[in-house]
């Protein structure tokens, strides 16, 4: 194969081992573009760049990077994209130039210092979906530095992208979500496997946590009014795990008794860990 190819196949082979799909990911950058020519990227190339996990849609060579000024952090890695190129030699037949493939590597703005970023639109939060979070009594700490969506169980800590980057208010609130649901599972809150043992991509424990996390997601965006949209998003997210499961349904009952659990930590209905501790002593007092 040619080297050019293999170099894009295995990028794509990796995303997909990473657990690219079922993924959901309901955050978007805008069309990727070239920040020197302003053009978007197309094919293969806007493939490439659209699975990667940046906040913003434009991107730039490394030596572009350092003619405006700036630099890429260290440790940052680049994507390949494809070009053509013409060499000096005719096509003896058509007597016309030959073009060859080659590829080049770019790094998205965000992995750069130094080069301005396009401003984002602003973020006007739901009443409502702010205070579910709101009453998640010794919670997790949340962030919006990354431009992943995670929960560390080691630091207790949720992040989120930057909101603005979200397609709606209700995609950003039921990513939130869904990540408040796995801080659920913590060993000092309810201790789920599926957190507490560093469950790995496509295990059963990872993949039943997954279900927990949508499903609590799904019952949050119902406490909050906002449904609908989202119990829509999360039955075909929860179809694609209970696949991975082997599509037991029974699973779906369990996963949804869990859930539940964790809503009422989140919402306050019952407590846990340190609060639960307080609380008994108080009353026996």
């Amino acid at each position: 194969m040619n080297k050019v190819y293999e170099v894009i196949t295995d990028r794509i082979v990796a995303l997909l081992e990473q657990g690219c799909v079922p993924w959901r990911r309901p955050w978007v950058a805008g069309a990727p573009r070239s920040l020197t020519s302003g053009k978007p990227y197309r094919g293969i190339n806007a493939l490439m760049l659209s699975c990667q996990p940046y906040w913003s849609p434009w991107w730039l060579t490394f030596s572009e990077a350092v003619r405006r000024g700036g630099y890429v952090r260290r440790g940052e890695k680049g994507v390949p994209v494809l070009f053509f190129a013409r060499r000096d030699d005719e096509d003896e037949d058509s007597k016309r130039p030959r073009m060859i493939v080659r590829y080049s590597t770019v790094f998205n703005v965000s992995q750069v210092d130094g080069v301005s970023a396009p401003s984002t639109t602003d973020f006007r939060p739901l009443p409502s979906c702010e205070m579910v979070a709101e009453r998640y009594t010794n919670g997790p700490v949340v962030q919006h530095r990354d431009p992943r969506a995670y929960y560390s169980p080691s630091a207790d800590l949720v992040n989120v992208p930057d909101r603005r980057l979200f397609k709606s208010l209700e995609h950003y609130y039921g990513t939130l979500w869904h990540e408040l649901m796995h801080s659920t599972g913590a060993q000092h809150r309810l201790a789920r496997p599926g957190v507490t043992s560093g469950a790995v991509f496509g295990s059963h424990e990872y993949s039943f946590e997954e279900l927990v996390a949508e499903i609590g997601s799904a019952f949050l965006a119902g406490e909050a009014g906002i449904g609908p949209a989202l119990i829509e998003d999360s039955a075909a997210y929860v179809a694609g795990w209970l696949e991975r499961l082997k599509d037991d349904r029974r699973l779906v009952v369990g996963a949804a008794a869990a859930a539940q659990r964790g809503v009422d930590v989140i919402l306050g209905r019952v407590m846990v860990g340190a609060d639960k501790d307080a609380k008994d002593a108080h009353e026996a007092a």
